[in-house]
């Protein structure tokens, strides 16, 4: 008998068959290159402010380096529960409707994980998050994306939403203002889709790690809505806003019972968040708001000037609302996004994501990172008009 071992022979059906992330592909291709302008990865180019680094520099000089509660810092959650009625409106228990998790991704990794039978339908607006679909295959769900336009603003309507849903649908996931687009939503156009997901008795998952970063009118929670609270997670977190992306703090509230069911899962799993990043999530949402909007501003000019350079090569673009994400058309090249994106890389050193990495409804796009220096994205686009006047 041969001794002879094949390791991946072992490995699950449904790992199998999830794709590698198509934003780390072309970041560790950047990592490879010199003299590379990457618009690939979506991270703020600002380094943590001060203050909150100091937070964080204190509790360890202070020695707040055990475990905490599963659920988290209570001063944590008593802060993120006074800053939420104060923003979006919604009220939650900090005892026990707030959950402190590794940043966002583990709160709707767990969310999904406490809420998904087999079988069960996830519905969600494409192009989105990477990490979307392939977190509802984990949990043995079926996921459905429901396409959006760049015509709408890359808004989902509540009409797409009904045609999909089927006798087997039970969650629907919102991400507003969007990764890749930029897309947000309206008052009336959520008070819509609540009224289907009620109809239908469906749970929603809200990721509003982007809602800080809102460049024009009012960012709404569909958990404000009324009669929607008890029927929402709502998921934020502390990367994009505060630009903390390295200190993995997310949160997830809703309703008592699901957050205990999330905990569980996270006891298991992670335990606890760092008691240290904690600390400075405490500093960030306490007395970080100035820092904050000055960032946002320094977003806003710089997504006007991308956008109008794209419109000005011939790529129309619309105009993102929210996030630090631009997301052009490059359908008038007869590019595959893929194609493009490789080839642009190839000859003018400038890194972007193709749209399809986002769902097949992001076909024909780019995702264009603006979190990035203005001179950065000055050079970025002489390359990107040059490129395309050689194709």
């Amino acid at each position: 008998m041969s001794s002879s071992i094949q390791p991946d022979h072992f490995i699950a059906e449904h790992v199998r068959s999830i794709p590698r992330s198509g934003i780390r592909e072309f970041f560790e291709l950047v990592q490879n290159q010199k003299d590379v302008i990457s618009l690939g990865v979506g991270e703020p180019d600002f380094v943590t402010p001060w203050h909150i680094r100091e937070a964080a520099i204190f509790a360890l000089e202070k020695g707040r380096t055990t475990y905490t509660s599963n659920l988290g810092l209570l001063k944590l959650r008593e802060a993120i529960s006074d800053h939420l009625r104060n923003a979006p409106g919604l009220a939650y228990d900090p005892s026990n409707e707030i959950l402190i998790s590794v940043g966002v991704s583990e709160a709707l990794d767990i969310a999904l994980r406490a809420l998904v039978n087999p079988g069960d339908e996830v519905l969600y607006h494409e192009p989105c998050y990477v990490s979307y679909s392939p977190s509802v295959q984990l949990t043995h769900g079926v996921a459905v994306p429901v396409p959006c336009s760049a015509d709408s603003g890359f808004a989902v309507s509540a009409e797409a939403i009904e045609r999909a849903v089927t006798s087997r649908s039970k969650i629907l996931m919102l991400n507003f203002p969007t990764n890749p687009t930029g897309g947000t939503m309206t008052r009336v156009e959520l008070l819509r889709i609540a009224e289907v997901v009620m109809r239908h008795n469906l749970l929603v998952i809200t990721d509003e790690i982007y809602s800080e970063l809102t460049f024009e009118g009012e960012h709404v929670s569909i958990a404000s809505l009324p009669g929607m609270r008890d029927r929402t997670v709502f998921l934020h977190g502390f990367s994009k806003a505060y630009s903390m992306t390295g200190f993995r703090i997310g949160y997830a509230c809703g309703p008592s019972a699901i957050i205990e069911a999330m905990m569980r899962i996270h006891q298991y799993s992670m335990l606890c968040a760092s008691y240290i990043s904690q600390e400075a999530a405490i500093e960030a949402i306490t007395r970080g708001e100035a820092d904050m909007i000055a960032m946002r501003d320094q977003y806003r000019a710089r997504r006007n000037f991308i956008v109008k350079a794209f419109e000005s090569m011939g790529l129309p673009c619309n105009l993102p609302r929210g996030s630090f994400y631009a997301f052009p058309c490059i359908k008038p090249t007869g590019l595959s996004s893929k194609e493009f994106a490789l080839r642009l890389l190839k000859t003018e050193k400038v890194a972007c994501v193709p749209g399809d990495a986002f769902g097949a409804s992001g076909e024909g796009f780019l995702r264009c990172c603006f979190a990035t220096s203005l001179d950065q994205l000055e050079i970025a686009a002489e390359r990107m008009e040059r490129f395309l006047k050689s194709i």
